[in-house]
């Protein structure tokens, strides 16, 4: 009689498995730590200390940019931590050796997933509590509105993730990353809302900045933060949660489609 063969562990496990493999990784290299969490946090106590009363906003500095650097923060710990750790991890030739294994590709896959996850709630519960012990900033003011961050939270994170994912294939190598990721990254937070109020862009900024996630993000953010009455800053005049969540959904939609057509588990350079 011979003895019943065990049984693999199935995808979800594994890729629950490697996504905690790849937090413990993340955190044990401590300047992406640093950068990644420090960076809107910094930008949010500069911009408390150095606009607050620059400008006729109607509420505190912190207050106003809160929900931009809110977004900015959760697009930096997917697009721009996949987009090139991704991409990385291909020139280094470990995704060949991970496609070599029994491991299923959804569980790499489902591995960033909890990896960007846990990045983005960590991020944003950082970036709250500065804001609130520091500054004393206002929270959303009902459940509704935190109903609104936490749908925003969620399509932002995932949109931003799989457009990393993607972009990260456009990549020659390790080097070229950085470039691809970071510099797009850098120009759509200043078109978008981030840092210069979208009262002052361009209409033609904005139509632009319309196309990408981010400034969606930042508009959904501003919903769940500002009064009901500073929806009148709004090119439109209204928060168009409608419309933020039919553009997030989309890129969610087009980041997939564009991560099964895209992704590469060699290097070009390999064939």
């Amino acid at each position: 009689m011979t003895a019943p063969e065990a049984r693999l562990p199935g995808p979800i496990r594994v890729g629950l498995s490697r996504g905690l493999l790849e937090v413990r990784e993340f955190v044990r290299e401590w300047e992406s730590v640093v950068f990644t969490f420090t960076l809107p946090s910094l930008v949010l106590l500069l911009f408390g200390v150095i606009f607050e009363g620059a400008f006729d906003a109607g509420m505190p500095a912190v207050d106003f940019y809160l929900p931009g650097l809110i977004a900015m923060g959760l697009m930096s710990v997917s697009f721009q931590t996949l987009g090139t750790g991704i991409a990385v991890e291909r020139d280094r030739g470990g995704l060949r050796r991970l496609r070599g294994t029994p491991m299923p590709p959804t569980a790499y896959f489902l591995g960033k997933t909890v990896l960007v996850l846990v990045l983005a709630l960590a991020q944003l519960v950082l970036l709250l509590g500065v804001a609130v012990l520091v500054h004393g900033a206002a929270m959303p003011r009902d459940a509704a509105a935190w109903g609104t961050l936490a749908w925003v939270f969620l399509l932002g994170t995932v949109a931003g993730a799989l457009l990393g994912t993607a972009v990260s294939s456009l990549a020659r190598n390790a080097r070229t990353a950085s470039g691809i990721v970071v510099v797009p990254f850098l120009v759509l937070q200043f078109i978008s809302g981030i840092f210069v109020p979208v009262s002052l862009l361009p209409d033609w900024v904005l139509g632009a900045a319309s196309l990408f996630p981010l400034k969606w993000m930042a508009q959904g953010m501003r919903a769940a933060f500002y009064p009901d009455a500073f929806s009148a800053i709004e090119p439109s005049g209204a928060w168009d949660l409608h419309l933020v969540a039919l553009a997030l959904g989309t890129w969610c939609v087009v980041g997939l489609l564009l991560t099964l057509t895209t992704f590469r588990w060699k290097t070009r350079k390999d064939g």
